[in-house]
């Protein structure tokens, strides 16, 4: 059985929505913020960061799209990526990859802003360094949906997902539901869909 280490309005949403999707057997444990991390959680997560997924085999895995890429090669009957050798499996990593490493660090300089610099005046100028890189993102991928149902294949991926939980963290809702009408398409499909409700209810990620 997985062993997900989560918290409520985290990363942890996409890692839960895949788990669901795949009916794989799990166990919960909320790891909650505290200024002293425990170090038996620090073992397996050296940023003390969740989610945090450990294998039935004990391995522990971080990073939230290295999880998602991971339980859809694991649980393939499951659909929550292309298959390995579909043409839109190279579309599914390219986007998974830019989410990662585009979108999500963006949102953390947002929110985490004191831990990207030493200036103790220069967090307004992070923070707005960060939502002009997450409008870039944003816009890409808005790009990316054009006359597109959903961003890789012909069916909701786990990228749906990851892509929706981002743009529930941007600072300006409304703005994010006007400025890139493709995204918010696809995010008011799923905000529909009966898991992301279940989901949506613990984790609080937009309005009810």
């Amino acid at each position: 059985m997985y062993r997900l280490y989560t918290r409520p309005g985290s990363g942890g949403f996409v890692v839960e929505a895949a788990l669901a999707l795949a009916n794989a057997p799990f166990e919960q444990i909320d790891v909650p913020k505290a200024d002293r991390p425990d170090p038996a959680f620090v073992d397996i997560s050296p940023l003390n960061q969740v989610p945090v997924l450990t294998l039935p085999d004990g391995r522990s895995v971080t990073e939230s799209a290295a999880i998602c890429i991971l339980l859809a090669e694991r649980h393939p009957y499951a659909g929550l990526a292309p298959p390995v050798g579909a043409p839109a499996r190279a579309d599914f990593l390219r986007w998974m990859a830019f989410m990662s490493s585009v979108l999500y660090p963006a949102i953390l300089r947002l929110y985490y802003a004191h831990r990207y610099t030493t200036d103790a005046d220069g967090t307004k100028a992070v923070k707005q360094a960060a939502v002009a890189e997450m409008d870039r993102g944003f816009a890409v991928l808005d790009g990316a949906l054009e006359g597109r149902d959903w961003l890789v294949g012909d069916r909701m991926s786990v990228a749906d997902i990851y892509l929706v939980m981002l743009v529930a963290w941007h600072p300006d809702a409304d703005k994010a539901r006007t400025a890139w009408p493709n995204v918010e398409r696809l995010w008011s499909a799923l905000r529909e869909h009966p898991l992301m409700k279940t989901l949506n209810t613990a984790h609080e990620m937009w309005p009810a």
